[in-house]
This record gives structure tokens, sequence and C-alpha cells, in this order.
């Protein structure tokens, strides 16, 4: 049996969500046991990000100015959007904007590893989704952090992966919201 075929993620953890308006946004806080360099890494590179973010980047996110397209890993059809790199202070906060939702990446040095902190915009209707699908690829990053890639799980694969209804269902139940009903399609046979 694989590595990935062994992995189960844990329990929902580590996510608040905040409501200003009609605005939301999820926090999920991650400790890593790797440095704020080497996270760093992960979050801004190209080809370290295709292993475990939800989508590609078809450039650095490590530069102020940057201009860089990011594709949606697993959506039906190719979602690409241009983004602009707004602040870029390595190894410690990154920001831009996927698909018209502003992300905020914090590093902090903690315990020998960094506190990794997403703020991100969130349709209310998938908070819980959204924070199970987050709470997978901080695992799969981890795992590639540490030399034990599994391989990116990411959108309609994600949720068919065991552990991901689980996760979707105590998320909603922490943020005191119903657990949406959406189910994955099945695979269309040819």
């Amino acid at each position: 049996m694989t590595d990935r075929e062994q992995y189960a993620p844990g329990p929902a953890r580590g996510a608040q969500v905040r409501k200003d308006g009609e605005k939301w946004t999820l926090i999920l806080v991650r400790e890593l046991r790797h440095s704020p360099e080497k996270v760093w890494q992960a979050l801004t590179d190209p080809a370290h990000l295709r292993e475990w973010a939800p989508f590609d980047a078809d450039g650095n996110l490590g530069t102020v100015g940057t201009t860089v397209k990011l594709t949606t890993v697993g959506a039906p059809t190719p979602h690409v959007s241009e983004t602009t790199v707004t602040r870029a202070d390595a190894p410690k906060v990154l920001e831009y904007n996927w698909g018209g939702f502003d992300m905020r990446w914090e590093l902090e040095a903690f315990g020998g590893g960094t506190r990794l902190t997403l703020w991100t915009n969130i349709g209310r209707r998938f908070i819980s989704m959204g924070a199970a699908g987050w709470h997978i690829c901080f695992d799969v990053l981890e795992r590639l952090l540490a030399g034990q890639p599994i391989g990116r799980i990411v959108g309609p694969e994600a949720m068919k992966f065991g552990g991901w209804q689980r996760l979707n269902a105590e998320y909603a139940k922490q943020f005191g919201i119903e657990t949406p009903n959406w189910r994955p399609q099945p695979a269309q046979e040819s």
C-alpha cells in the first residue's frame, strides 16, 4: 500500500471564520516542522505549488509586482486567473488575489518550525468545504516538505477522497453552519 493510500486526514482543527458585512474570511492555521524559508519556497515556487496547491502558477509568486497566471486544478473546466503579487516579505507575508478572492499567507517562526496562517475570502456556502480542502492541501504540503510526497489531492478528487466528507461535516459543525449537501459526481464511463 502506498503512502497516499494510507493517508487519512486528522480531525478538523486550526480554522475559524470571520464575517464583515457580506464578506466572509476563512482563517486556517497549521504548525509545520519546517523553517519559514522552506515553507516560503513551497508557497511561491511553481514546481512546489504543483505538488500540493489547488492551482498551478506559471511564475514565481515571491516578488511584489509580479504578474502570474493561476490555473485551478481539477475544475470541470480550466479556470485561469491573472494575479499580481501585492506583498511578498520573504519569508513572512505573501499576498495576492486568486480568482477574485484575497489570499494572505503569514509565516511565523515557531518552536523550530513555522506557524502558517492562511486568510482567504470565501463564499459563505463554501466555508466548510474550503476548510476541508485546505486541510488536505496542508497535510499534503507537510508530507512534501518532509520529503515524503503523496501527490496533490484537490478539487473533485479531494471530495472523493476518504475523510473529506467527514472534515466537511466537522468544520460545518465547528463554524455553526449546515453541512452543504454537495456530493461529487461519479466519473462518467465512455
